[in-house]
């Protein structure tokens, strides 16, 4: 299995990106999607998760500004990022937690990570 995000980059604050996370491989099912980011010097911390049956979740900090999105028949998860502000700044990772077969454990896979670079 292999998650590949792209749409990172350089933006201004306030500005917008969007990221996007393509899972690939032997999945027999995706039960979570979602994207957490690490900023130099900290710990890897959540931004948005997406269940398939459940209530979507946001960190605090990026409620109001940031969507989730899921696109099930692609095995993609999106996140639009409005408004940014500088603390955003981080690498972005995309997480899913799968089934690799009908009678797999359900684990977690990360992407490679994106960087958001937010400055002026």
């Amino acid at each position: 299995v292999q998650l590949q995000a792209s749409g990172g980059g350089l933006v201004q604050p306030g500005g917008s990106l969007r990221l996007s996370c393509a899972a690939s491989g032997s999945i027999f099912s995706i039960n979570v999607m979602g994207w957490y980011r690490q900023a130099p010097g900290k710990q890897r911390e959540f931004v948005a998760l997406m269940p398939n049956a459940g209530t979507t979740t946001y960190r605090d900090s990026v409620k109001g500004r940031f969507t989730i999105s899921r696109d099930n028949a692609k095995n993609t998860v999106y996140l639009q990022m409005n408004n940014l502000r500088p603390e955003d700044a981080a690498v972005y990772y995309c997480n899913a937690v799968l089934r690799v077969s009908r009678t797999s454990p359900i684990s977690p896979y990360w992407g490679q990570g994106t960087l958001v670079t937010v400055s002026s």
